[in-house]
């Protein structure tokens, strides 16, 4: 086979230098591997052409889950499988799908991992292969990405500050012929099941079904904001309500912080989605 891996230069941790690793690791091997890392101005319609010029038989991304919907946007409804050598700081769709976080395990799933089709879905024109959200937690992910300190310490004054500048939102959301009206901390469009912590805020999520699921969560509190950050522990159930659907529409009578795969966006007062079924083939 011919495999590409497509590396963000800013992945890893330690020291680790991707592009050395995946090349010892194909020294022995009747595969042959092809390395691009993605420049500081990479376009979309650019890293398609190097994927379509390069014959792969299986693109790889190297980095997060924001390296990973780039090269799904190349590659989206293709067929062609896609891999994942998780380095990013959450790697989310990494751990929903069990992939190893250690370097050559990933790579033996990468070569030798079965290609499974999973949905994606459409946010605004947005690609979201794993969570994305308006209200609370896009406002903290803005937060979050201006830290010097990213520890829990530095989060946690994040989170109280915002508590007390951030408010609930008024939200209507139309799913088929049900208009749902109600109070948010914030409204999540779930492809997946979890946050990169591991905590689940959908627990009915299945990535190769016909719905993705719509989560209501009606109250924060600090010690919630933390469990989505920092642990794997259940949020408040009487504070939650879950939908599903395969489309829907959202409008907010303020604008509210929006992220996509967490990748802030700005403020939106509407948000349309849409499920795209078998959007990508991935490898697990």
């Amino acid at each position: 086979m011919k495999i590409l891996f497509i590396v963000n230069p800013g992945a890893g941790s330690e020291g680790l230098n991707f592009s050395e690793l995946i090349t010892e690791y194909f020294e022995s091997s009747e595969h042959e591997a092809q390395i691009y890392k993605i420049p500081q101005d990479c376009d979309l319609k650019q890293l398609k052409t190097v994927i379509a010029g390069s014959g792969a038989d299986r693109v790889i991304a190297v980095g997060g889950d924001g390296t990973l919907k780039l090269v799904s946007e190349c590659l989206l409804q293709s067929g062609t499988p896609i891999g994942i050598i998780p380095a990013g700081s959450a790697n989310g769709m990494a751990k929903e799908l069990k992939i190893p976080l250690t370097l050559n395990e990933a790579l033996d799933i990468a070569v030798n991992g079965k290609p499974k089709k999973i949905h994606a879905v459409m946010v605004n024109n947005e690609l979201c292969i794993h969570l994305a959200d308006i209200g609370f937690n896009a406002y903290l992910v803005k937060k979050f990405d201006a830290l010097l300190h990213r520890g829990m310490w530095g989060y946690t004054k994040a989170a109280w500050k915002a508590l007390w500048s951030h408010h609930k939102m008024t939200v209507e959301i139309k799913i088929k012929d049900q208009t749902i009206r109600s109070e948010a901390a914030m409204v999540v469009v779930a492809n997946a099941t979890m946050y990169g912590t591991g905590v689940k805020i959908n627990p009915e999520g299945k990535l190769d079904d016909d719905v993705f699921e719509v989560i209501l969560v009606k109250k924060y509190s600090v010690m919630e904001i933390l469990k989505l950050k920092f642990t794997s522990i259940a949020l408040n159930p009487h504070n939650i309500e879950l939908f599903q659907t395969s489309s829907l529409h959202i409008k907010t009578r303020h604008k509210a912080h929006f992220q996509v795969d967490g990748e802030y966006l700005g403020k939106v007062n509407s948000l349309d989605a849409r499920i795209i079924p078998d959007a990508i083939s991935i490898i697990v």
